[in-house]
């Protein structure tokens, strides 16, 4: 389908503007438990760094430091490279974490022998909000990631490759003039080979090309690779100011698509729009089945025709096999370029038989069997609903809108899992419970939520990295009670709030299931409250676990199970860490009734190779509860079972 040119494609060109360096390497990071902060380049890491947070801040390598004291922020403007390095007390000893409050300072001097300076501006629980300034850097090109600029899957994974012809992210710090704003060139008379002092080098195959720019700053890089580029593995540098950054490696393919999303995060809630009209579907207004939807995005594949400028015309590049819209193929209407450089178009029609949700999942599948990355959809007449989750499409667009969203789940949990050592299994039953605090955009996204009928998947560089930022809530004392008595939940982790856990005691959760009533005290955060979760009975049984032992990705994983409420959810997940670290993971959702379910081979494609788990459980509706200071509750109860999986 050809349409005409809308504003509303500009905004799928997705910018985002960090810190800038200029001799002095300045900005913030936000330190979770067990993250690595190098102070001469800026990065955050699991390891290495300058300083490891843990429950203290400890040097790492020949990094060393002391405890400045407090000071805040009015200390800390006016410090200099000259009073760090006669500071005395430098030191490889820890920094106790009891220092580790607001307005405190505390100096390094680091791997790379320069002097900082660290602010903490924000404690939140276990995690640190710091700004530093590293004095005398000097700034040179880093590259750290090399990204689609819709799918922002990264480089190593099955379908991580960028495509000859698609728009690309180069991420990293010292990439170009850090005094210019992130505007976009003008296709039409050409995109720039070199913007804002920056110049970027591809190598591959023996050939050289030169990709041209829609934006550059300091931080980010937005370009077009050009279609000639040689498949394979390929290099990738940066030059800027006369100096010119590591290589950083990733593959040259064909084709690997990444749609847009729209919130510009890579995944959650995909950029769909009306063909008539342009305006992106939501969740007050989901997609009617049977209807077309307009997707963008990028890396279809090779056309030099719209390498560097804007064209009058459109060209089809057919190198998606498929679109599963809720595990449903759906009839693609048109796949190919659109007019702007690196750009491309997919129109495909929702299938009548499709599920309806607020999140049901929508991906790709490339000729060659890889997926794109996996978005979501709403799907339904006027605002979407979720009626297994208790929400609504206005909820979630007013939830969205909202600085903060403060929510609150109580759960209990019958779980069997492989024992720590040796053979066999260990059976334990939990009580969970956890308030916490979201941003509205981050609510609104639903990154890793998926509706009823499909499947979605998480990939990052690491596992610590897939783990979303979240401000616990203190909901006081929380009680659970059974035929068997009462327990009171603890606080799972002392240092962090919001997260309450118990091991109940043996025959708390009767193999015959019951009612649980959770009962919580007035805390700091969240008012009290009172509600109840059952287990139906016979409790679901994985029938095949075995099948799981060794997963091959490209067969597909049956899954098979008896019991359970048949109006209740069952729930497939699964992770696999490849050697270098890199973490995928998926969850399918489908009704206890269907008894068996297959996760397609296009799900674990997405995952890399390397060892990990599996779970199937039983998970009831979700029953809202209410509570002073919380937006939503909800209870529900889960029937779980976990295997330790190779994925080949």
């Amino acid at each position: 389908m050809r349409i005409s040119l809308k504003t509303t494609t500009i905004m799928f060109l997705a910018m985002a503007c960090p810190f800038s360096a200029l001799g002095n390497l300045s900005g913030s990071a936000t330190l979770s438990i067990n993250t690595a902060l190098s102070l001469d380049t800026g990065t955050t890491s699991s390891s290495g760094g300058d300083v490891l947070w843990t429950t203290s801040m400890a040097p790492q390598g020949k990094a060393t430091a002391v405890n400045f004291g407090g000071g805040g922020a009015a200390a800390f403007n006016i410090l200099t490279q000259s009073i760090l390095s006669i500071f005395p007390g430098y030191s490889a000893t820890p920094i106790s974490g009891s220092l580790m409050t607001v307005g405190d300072i505390f100096f390094v001097k680091t791997n790379g022998g320069n002097y900082a300076a660290v602010l903490v501006s924000i404690v939140s629980g276990a995690t640190l909000t710091v700004s530093y300034t590293t004095f005398g850097v000097t700034v040179g090109p880093n590259v750290t990631g090399v990204l689609n600029n819709y799918s922002y899957t990264p480089a190593g994974f099955p379908n991580g490759g960028i495509a000859q012809g698609t728009l690309f992210i180069v991420t990293g710090t010292g990439l170009a003039d850090p005094t210019k704003s992130a505007i976009l060139q003008d296709s039409t008379m050409g995109l720039p080979s070199s913007l804002n002092g920056a110049t970027v080098s591809v190598t591959s195959g023996g050939t050289t090309v030169t990709p041209v720019f829609y934006y550059a700053i300091s931080t980010q890089l937005a370009l077009v690779l050009p279609s000639n580029t040689p498949v394979g593995t390929a290099q990738l540098t940066v030059s800027y100011n006369n100096q010119t950054s590591a290589p950083f490696s990733f593959q040259v393919v064909t084709s690997a698509p990444g749609f847009a999303t729209y919130y510009g995060s890579g995944s959650g809630l995909g950029a769909a729009l009306n063909p008539t009209n342009f305006v992106p579907y939501s969740y007050a207004n989901s997609i009617p089945p049977g209807s077309t939807v307009v997707l963008y995005g990028s890396g279809l594949g090779a056309d030099a025709a719209t390498d560097n400028k804007y064209v009058g015309a459109i060209f089809n590049i057919n190198n998606l096999a498929h679109i599963y819209v809720g595990g449903v193929d759906a009839p693609i209407q048109y796949q190919g370029s659109f007019y702007y450089p690196g750009l491309n178009q997919i129109n495909v029609t929702i299938p009548a038989s499709a599920p309806t949700g607020c999140n049901v999942p929508l991906v790709g599948v490339t000729t060659a069997g890889l997926p794109t990355n996996f978005i979501t959809v709403p799907i339904g007449t006027g605002p979407c609903s979720d009626a297994a989750f208790g929400i609504t499409g206005n909820q979630l667009l007013t939830l969205s809108s909202q600085t903060n969203v403060k929510t609150g789940l109580v759960a209990v949990y019958h779980s069997t899992s492989p024992a720590s050592s040796g053979s066999g299994t260990t059976v334990n039953d939990f009580a969970l419970a956890s308030f916490q605090s979201y941003t509205g955009t981050a609510y609104g996204t639903a990154s890793g939520i998926v509706s009823v009928g499909g499947c979605i998947v998480n990939q990052a560089l690491s596992a610590s990295a897939a783990t979303g930022k979240t401000t616990g809530l203190n909901a006081g004392s929380i009680t659970v009670t059974s035929p068997m008595g009462m327990q009171s939940l603890l606080t799972a982790i002392p240092s962090v709030t919001g997260i309450y856990e118990s091991q109940l005691i043996s025959g708390f959760i009767p193999s015959t299931g019951g009612t649980f009533s959770f009962s919580g005290t007035q805390g700091s955060d969240v008012g009290s409250f009172s509600t109840t979760v059952s287990l139906s009975s016979p409790l679901l049984t994985w029938t095949n676990q075995g099948a799981a032992a060794t997963v091959t990705r490209s067969s597909g994983l049956p899954v098979g199970w008896t019991g359970g409420a048949s109006n209740t959810i069952v729930s497939i997940s699964g992770s696999s860490i490849a050697t270098s670290g890199l973490y995928g993971s998926f969850t399918c959702l489908v009704p206890t009734s269907a008894g068996s379910f297959t996760v397609p081979s296009y799900v674990l494609a997405a995952l890399p190779a390397g060892t990990g788990s599996v779970t199937v459980s039983n998970q009831n509706n979700y029953t809202p509860f209410a509570a002073q200071g919380i937006s939503l509750g909800f209870a529900t109860g889960f029937v779980s079972y976990s295997a330790n999986s190779t994925f080949n």
